[in-house]
């Protein structure tokens, strides 16, 4: 199982990043998927989660509205489209493959090195 992250950088407020998890050596299609970020100093936190056909979608709170998560099952991507960024979403972000509950950390097996996030006038 490989899961590797891209699409990271540097944005000013109010600007939007998109990420992308290209994944491989798994049936993609028949996983929920998640994405989840951590700041220097915090506990890694979720972020958003899809199901497998890509009609259910999960998303913390502070991202809501801003932050829309998808999947290409037909390429095997994940994707995090971040819009009106603001300095609070620095963090390193990570996609990862969900065995449960989509919302916790320990349901997550798989998980990939992560790409950079900052947000920063």
């Amino acid at each position: 199982v490989q899961l590797v992250e891209s699409g990271g950088g540097l944005a000013q407020p109010g600007g939007s990043l998109r990420l992308s998890c290209a994944a491989s050596g798994f049936t993609f299609r028949t996983y929920t998927m998640g994405w989840f970020r951590q700041a220097p100093g915090k506990e890694r936190e979720f972020v958003a989660a899809v199901n497998w056909s890509g009609a259910g979608t999960y998303y913390e709170d502070s991202v809501k509205g801003r932050f829309t998560i998808s999947r290409d099952n037909a390429k095997n991507m994940l994707y995090l489209q971040m819009n009106s960024l603001k300095p609070e979403d620095t963090a390193l972000y990570y996609c990862a493959r969900s065995t449960g509950a989509v919302h916790r950390v320990e349901e997550y097996d798989y998980w990939g090195q992560g790409t950079q996030v900052t947000v920063s006038s």
